[in-house]
C-alpha cells in the first residue's frame, strides 16, 4: 500500500464504540509498571532520543537559533558522556528530526546540509487551509523532508469526517513523497470514541503519522489518548497491512515520562514501532532531562543545566 492511503470507509468505524473505563484503567496499568533501571535505562534513554522530534516553534525563531538547534540534534548528548558509555564511535545517537515552522525551513536545511547530515526537517502550520496548502509546497520545495499538518475538521458526525478526509487528502496530494504527519488536536475531540474515528479518518487519508495535538492546547498528550490512538493503528494494520507512526506531543518533559511512553508503544504495537519511523515524541525540553539523566549515570551527580549544551 502506498501512502495514498485506502479511501474512506465511514462504516468500518461508524459503529465504533470506545470502553471508556477499560482505557483508563490500561492507561493507569500502564503509568504503573516499573521503569528499567541502571544500564538498562541508560539504553532506554538513549532510544528515547533518536525518537525526539527536536522542536522550536517560536515566533521570534532566528537562523541562529535554529541553526543551533540543528546542532544539537546532531549532537544531542555530551561527547564525554556517549565516550564514557561506549556510545562515542557508533554513530547513531541523533535525534529523529528538527522541527520547525514553514518560514525556518529552509535555515535548517542549510544548517544541517553545511554538516553533512540527512536528519528531516519537519513544519507546522495552523492556518486556513487554503493559506496551508501553498504553505506545505513552499516548505517541500525548500527541503522539508515531513510535514506536520493541523486539520480544522473533527469529528462530531459522519458529514465532517467525509470533510477531514477531504482536507487531509488535499495536504497528502501536496506532501509528495514528504512524510506527513496529522495532529488531531486531541483534547477538542470530546471522546474516546471522537478520537478513535479520527484517527481512523486521518489514516484512510494517507497519513503517515497521526499525532495528539500540537502541544500548545491546553490538552496534550495523556496515556488513555495514547491508548486509543495505539489501539486504531493497530486496527488499520491489521485491516490494511500498513503501519502507521504515532507521535504524542505537548507536556512530554521528563525522562522518567518518555520512558514511560516507550514501554506503553512496546506493549500496544510492540518492538517494531519502537523506531524513530514509526514513533517520535514531540518536544522542545525533553531532551535536556535525559541528557541531565545520562550524566547521572555516568558520573553519579546531577548535571546543573548550564552544564549542558543548549537546544
Amino acid at each position: 500500500q502506498s501512502s495514498a492511503g485506502p479511501g474512506l470507509y465511514l462504516e468500518v468505524i461508524s459503529r465504533v464504540r470506545v470502553n471508556t473505563q477499560a482505557v483508563q484503567k490500561r492507561a493507569q496499568h500502564l503509568q504503573a509498571q516499573k521503569i528499567p533501571r541502571k544500564q538498562f535505562q541508560t539504553a532506554w534513554l538513549l532510544k528515547a532520543v533518536t525518537c525526539i522530534d527536536l522542536t522550536t516553534l517560536s515566533g521570534d525563531d532566528t537562523p541562529s537559533n535554529v541553526h543551533r538547534l540543528c546542532m544539537k540534534a546532531i549532537q544531542p548528548i555530551r561527547a564525554d558522556l556517549l565516550e564514557e558509555i561506549h556510545m562515542h564511535d557508533k554513530g547513531c545517537v541523533t535525534t529523529a528530526a528538527v522541527c520547525v515552522y514553514p518560514s525556518r525551513v529552509a535555515d535548517a536545511v542549510k544548517s544541517l546540509k553545511a554538516a553533512n547530515c540527512s536528519l528531516p526537517v519537519p513544519q507546522v502550520g495552523s492556518c486556513s487551509v487554503s493559506h496551508r496548502v501553498p504553505e506545505v509546497r513552499l516548505a517541500v520545495r525548500d527541503g522539508a523532508t515531513e510535514i506536520d499538518i493541523v486539520i480544522s475538521r473533527l469529528w462530531p458526525s459522519q458529514d465532517s469526517g467525509e470533510a477531514m478526509y477531504d482536507e487531509i487528502r488535499q495536504f497528502r496530494e501536496v506532501c509528495g513523497d514528504a512524510h506527513m504527519k496529522t495532529i488531531l488536536a486531541v483534547g477538542e475531540l470530546g471522546t474516546f470514541t471522537n478520537v478513535y474515528k479520527a484517527s481512523m479518518v486521518a489514516m484512510m487519508a494517507g497519513s503517515d503519522f497521526i499525532k495528539t495535538s500540537t502541544g500548545k492546547e491546553s490538552v496534550n498528550a495523556t496515556y488513555p489518548v495514547a491508548v486509543v490512538m495505539a489501539r486504531a493503528i493497530r486496527d488499520y494494520f491489521l485491516r490494511t497491512g500498513h503501519k502507521v507512526g504515532f507521535k504524542p506531543a505537548g507536556g512530554i518533559r521528563t525522562a522518567q515520562e518518555s520512558l514511560l511512553w516507550l514501554m506503553l508503544i512496546k506493549e500496544e504495537l510492540g518492538g517494531d514501532w519502537l523506531r524513530p519511523h514509526l514513533f517520535r515524541f514531540g518536544a522542545s525540553s525533553l531532551l535536556a532531562d535525559i541528557e541531565r539523566q545520562i550524566s547521572h549515570q555516568v558520573t553519579g551527580r546531577y548535571a546543573a543545566y548550564q552544564e549542558l549544551p543548549l537546544a
